[in-house]
């Protein structure tokens, strides 16, 4: 058995990372692959974080492209292989003419969820614009979302299964940058990357809409490192790169926004 109380100290998804600490001790006891659902950005890092420090178990985490944000985990027995192939999900089209009625990612994932189905069985969704959206769901669920989904909005949809293969993904739109502050604090690198005023980003901040590497933040005091990833919701996400010291004892910092 997993020491399942210390995995769980200071955790801030303690629901869903104990989920995954009694799936790590069946696949141990059974030494069989155990699945999780689709787990958001935040509960993944959580949840590698805290497995990281194991060596009873290992994980593989794949949502059907390698840029997915939702996506399920493989659990093994150390001594057992394990790879993506082995995350059993499935992608489905749902097509129709949005041309007059034009639906979004909320449309299309409000309309799988008012079929019945709970936000654990899917992953990403991805909006084709006028022609509809691929999603990616777990296998189970495939032939009840053919039969059931048949309007999104106010549009007639027909959902069918696709190979993963045919999934239409779109590169993220990515910006380089340098700024130089005074300072490494989280407000005054990330306002510079994100584009936005100082204050603006301290409101952000204190209202939990920042997150750094998946963690939220609520100190605009914090200070960033190379490789950090900030993240603001509806506004993308910022990397941050390499960290110099100018002559002048400021710091240049190169960043890449992901839009």
């Amino acid at each position: 058995m997993l020491p399942r109380e210390e995995l769980l100290k200071g955790v801030e998804n303690r629901d869903t990372i104990a989920r995954v600490i009694d799936q790590a001790d069946q696949a141990i006891k059974t030494w069989e692959v155990v699945l999780t659902d689709f787990l958001s950005p935040p509960e993944l890092a959580e949840i590698n974080r805290v497995f990281s420090r194991l060596t009873e178990v290992h994980l593989v985490t794949w949502g059907g492209y390698p840029q997915a944000e939702r996506q399920r985990i493989a659990i093994a027995r150390a001594e057992l292989p394990l790879d993506q192939s082995q995350v059993a999900i499935m992608a489905l089209e749902i097509a129709g003419n949005f041309l007059f009625d034009t639906a979004n990612h909320r449309d299309f994932l409000g309309a799988m969820l008012g079929t019945g189905i709970v936000r654990e069985k899917t992953g990403d969704v991805i909006v084709l614009g006028e022609r509809g959206a691929q999603v990616i769901v777990v296998p189970e669920l495939a032939e009840f979302l053919e039969m059931s989904l048949k309007q999104v909005r106010s549009v007639p949809v027909k959902t069918q299964r696709i190979d993963i293969s045919e999934l239409k993904i779109r590169e993220p739109k990515k910006k380089e940058l340098t700024t130089v502050e005074a300072s490494l604090r989280l407000d005054a690198v990330a306002s510079a990357g994100f584009a936005m005023s100082r204050s603006k980003m301290v409101d952000l901040i204190d209202s939990n809409d920042v997150r750094v590497n998946w963690k939220e933040v609520t100190q605009a005091s914090s200070q960033v490192k190379t490789g950090d990833l900030i993240a603001i919701r509806g506004k993308g996400r910022l990397e941050v790169g390499e960290i110099a010291v100018t002559k002048k004892d400021r710091y240049r910092v190169q960043l890449t926004r992901y839009m």
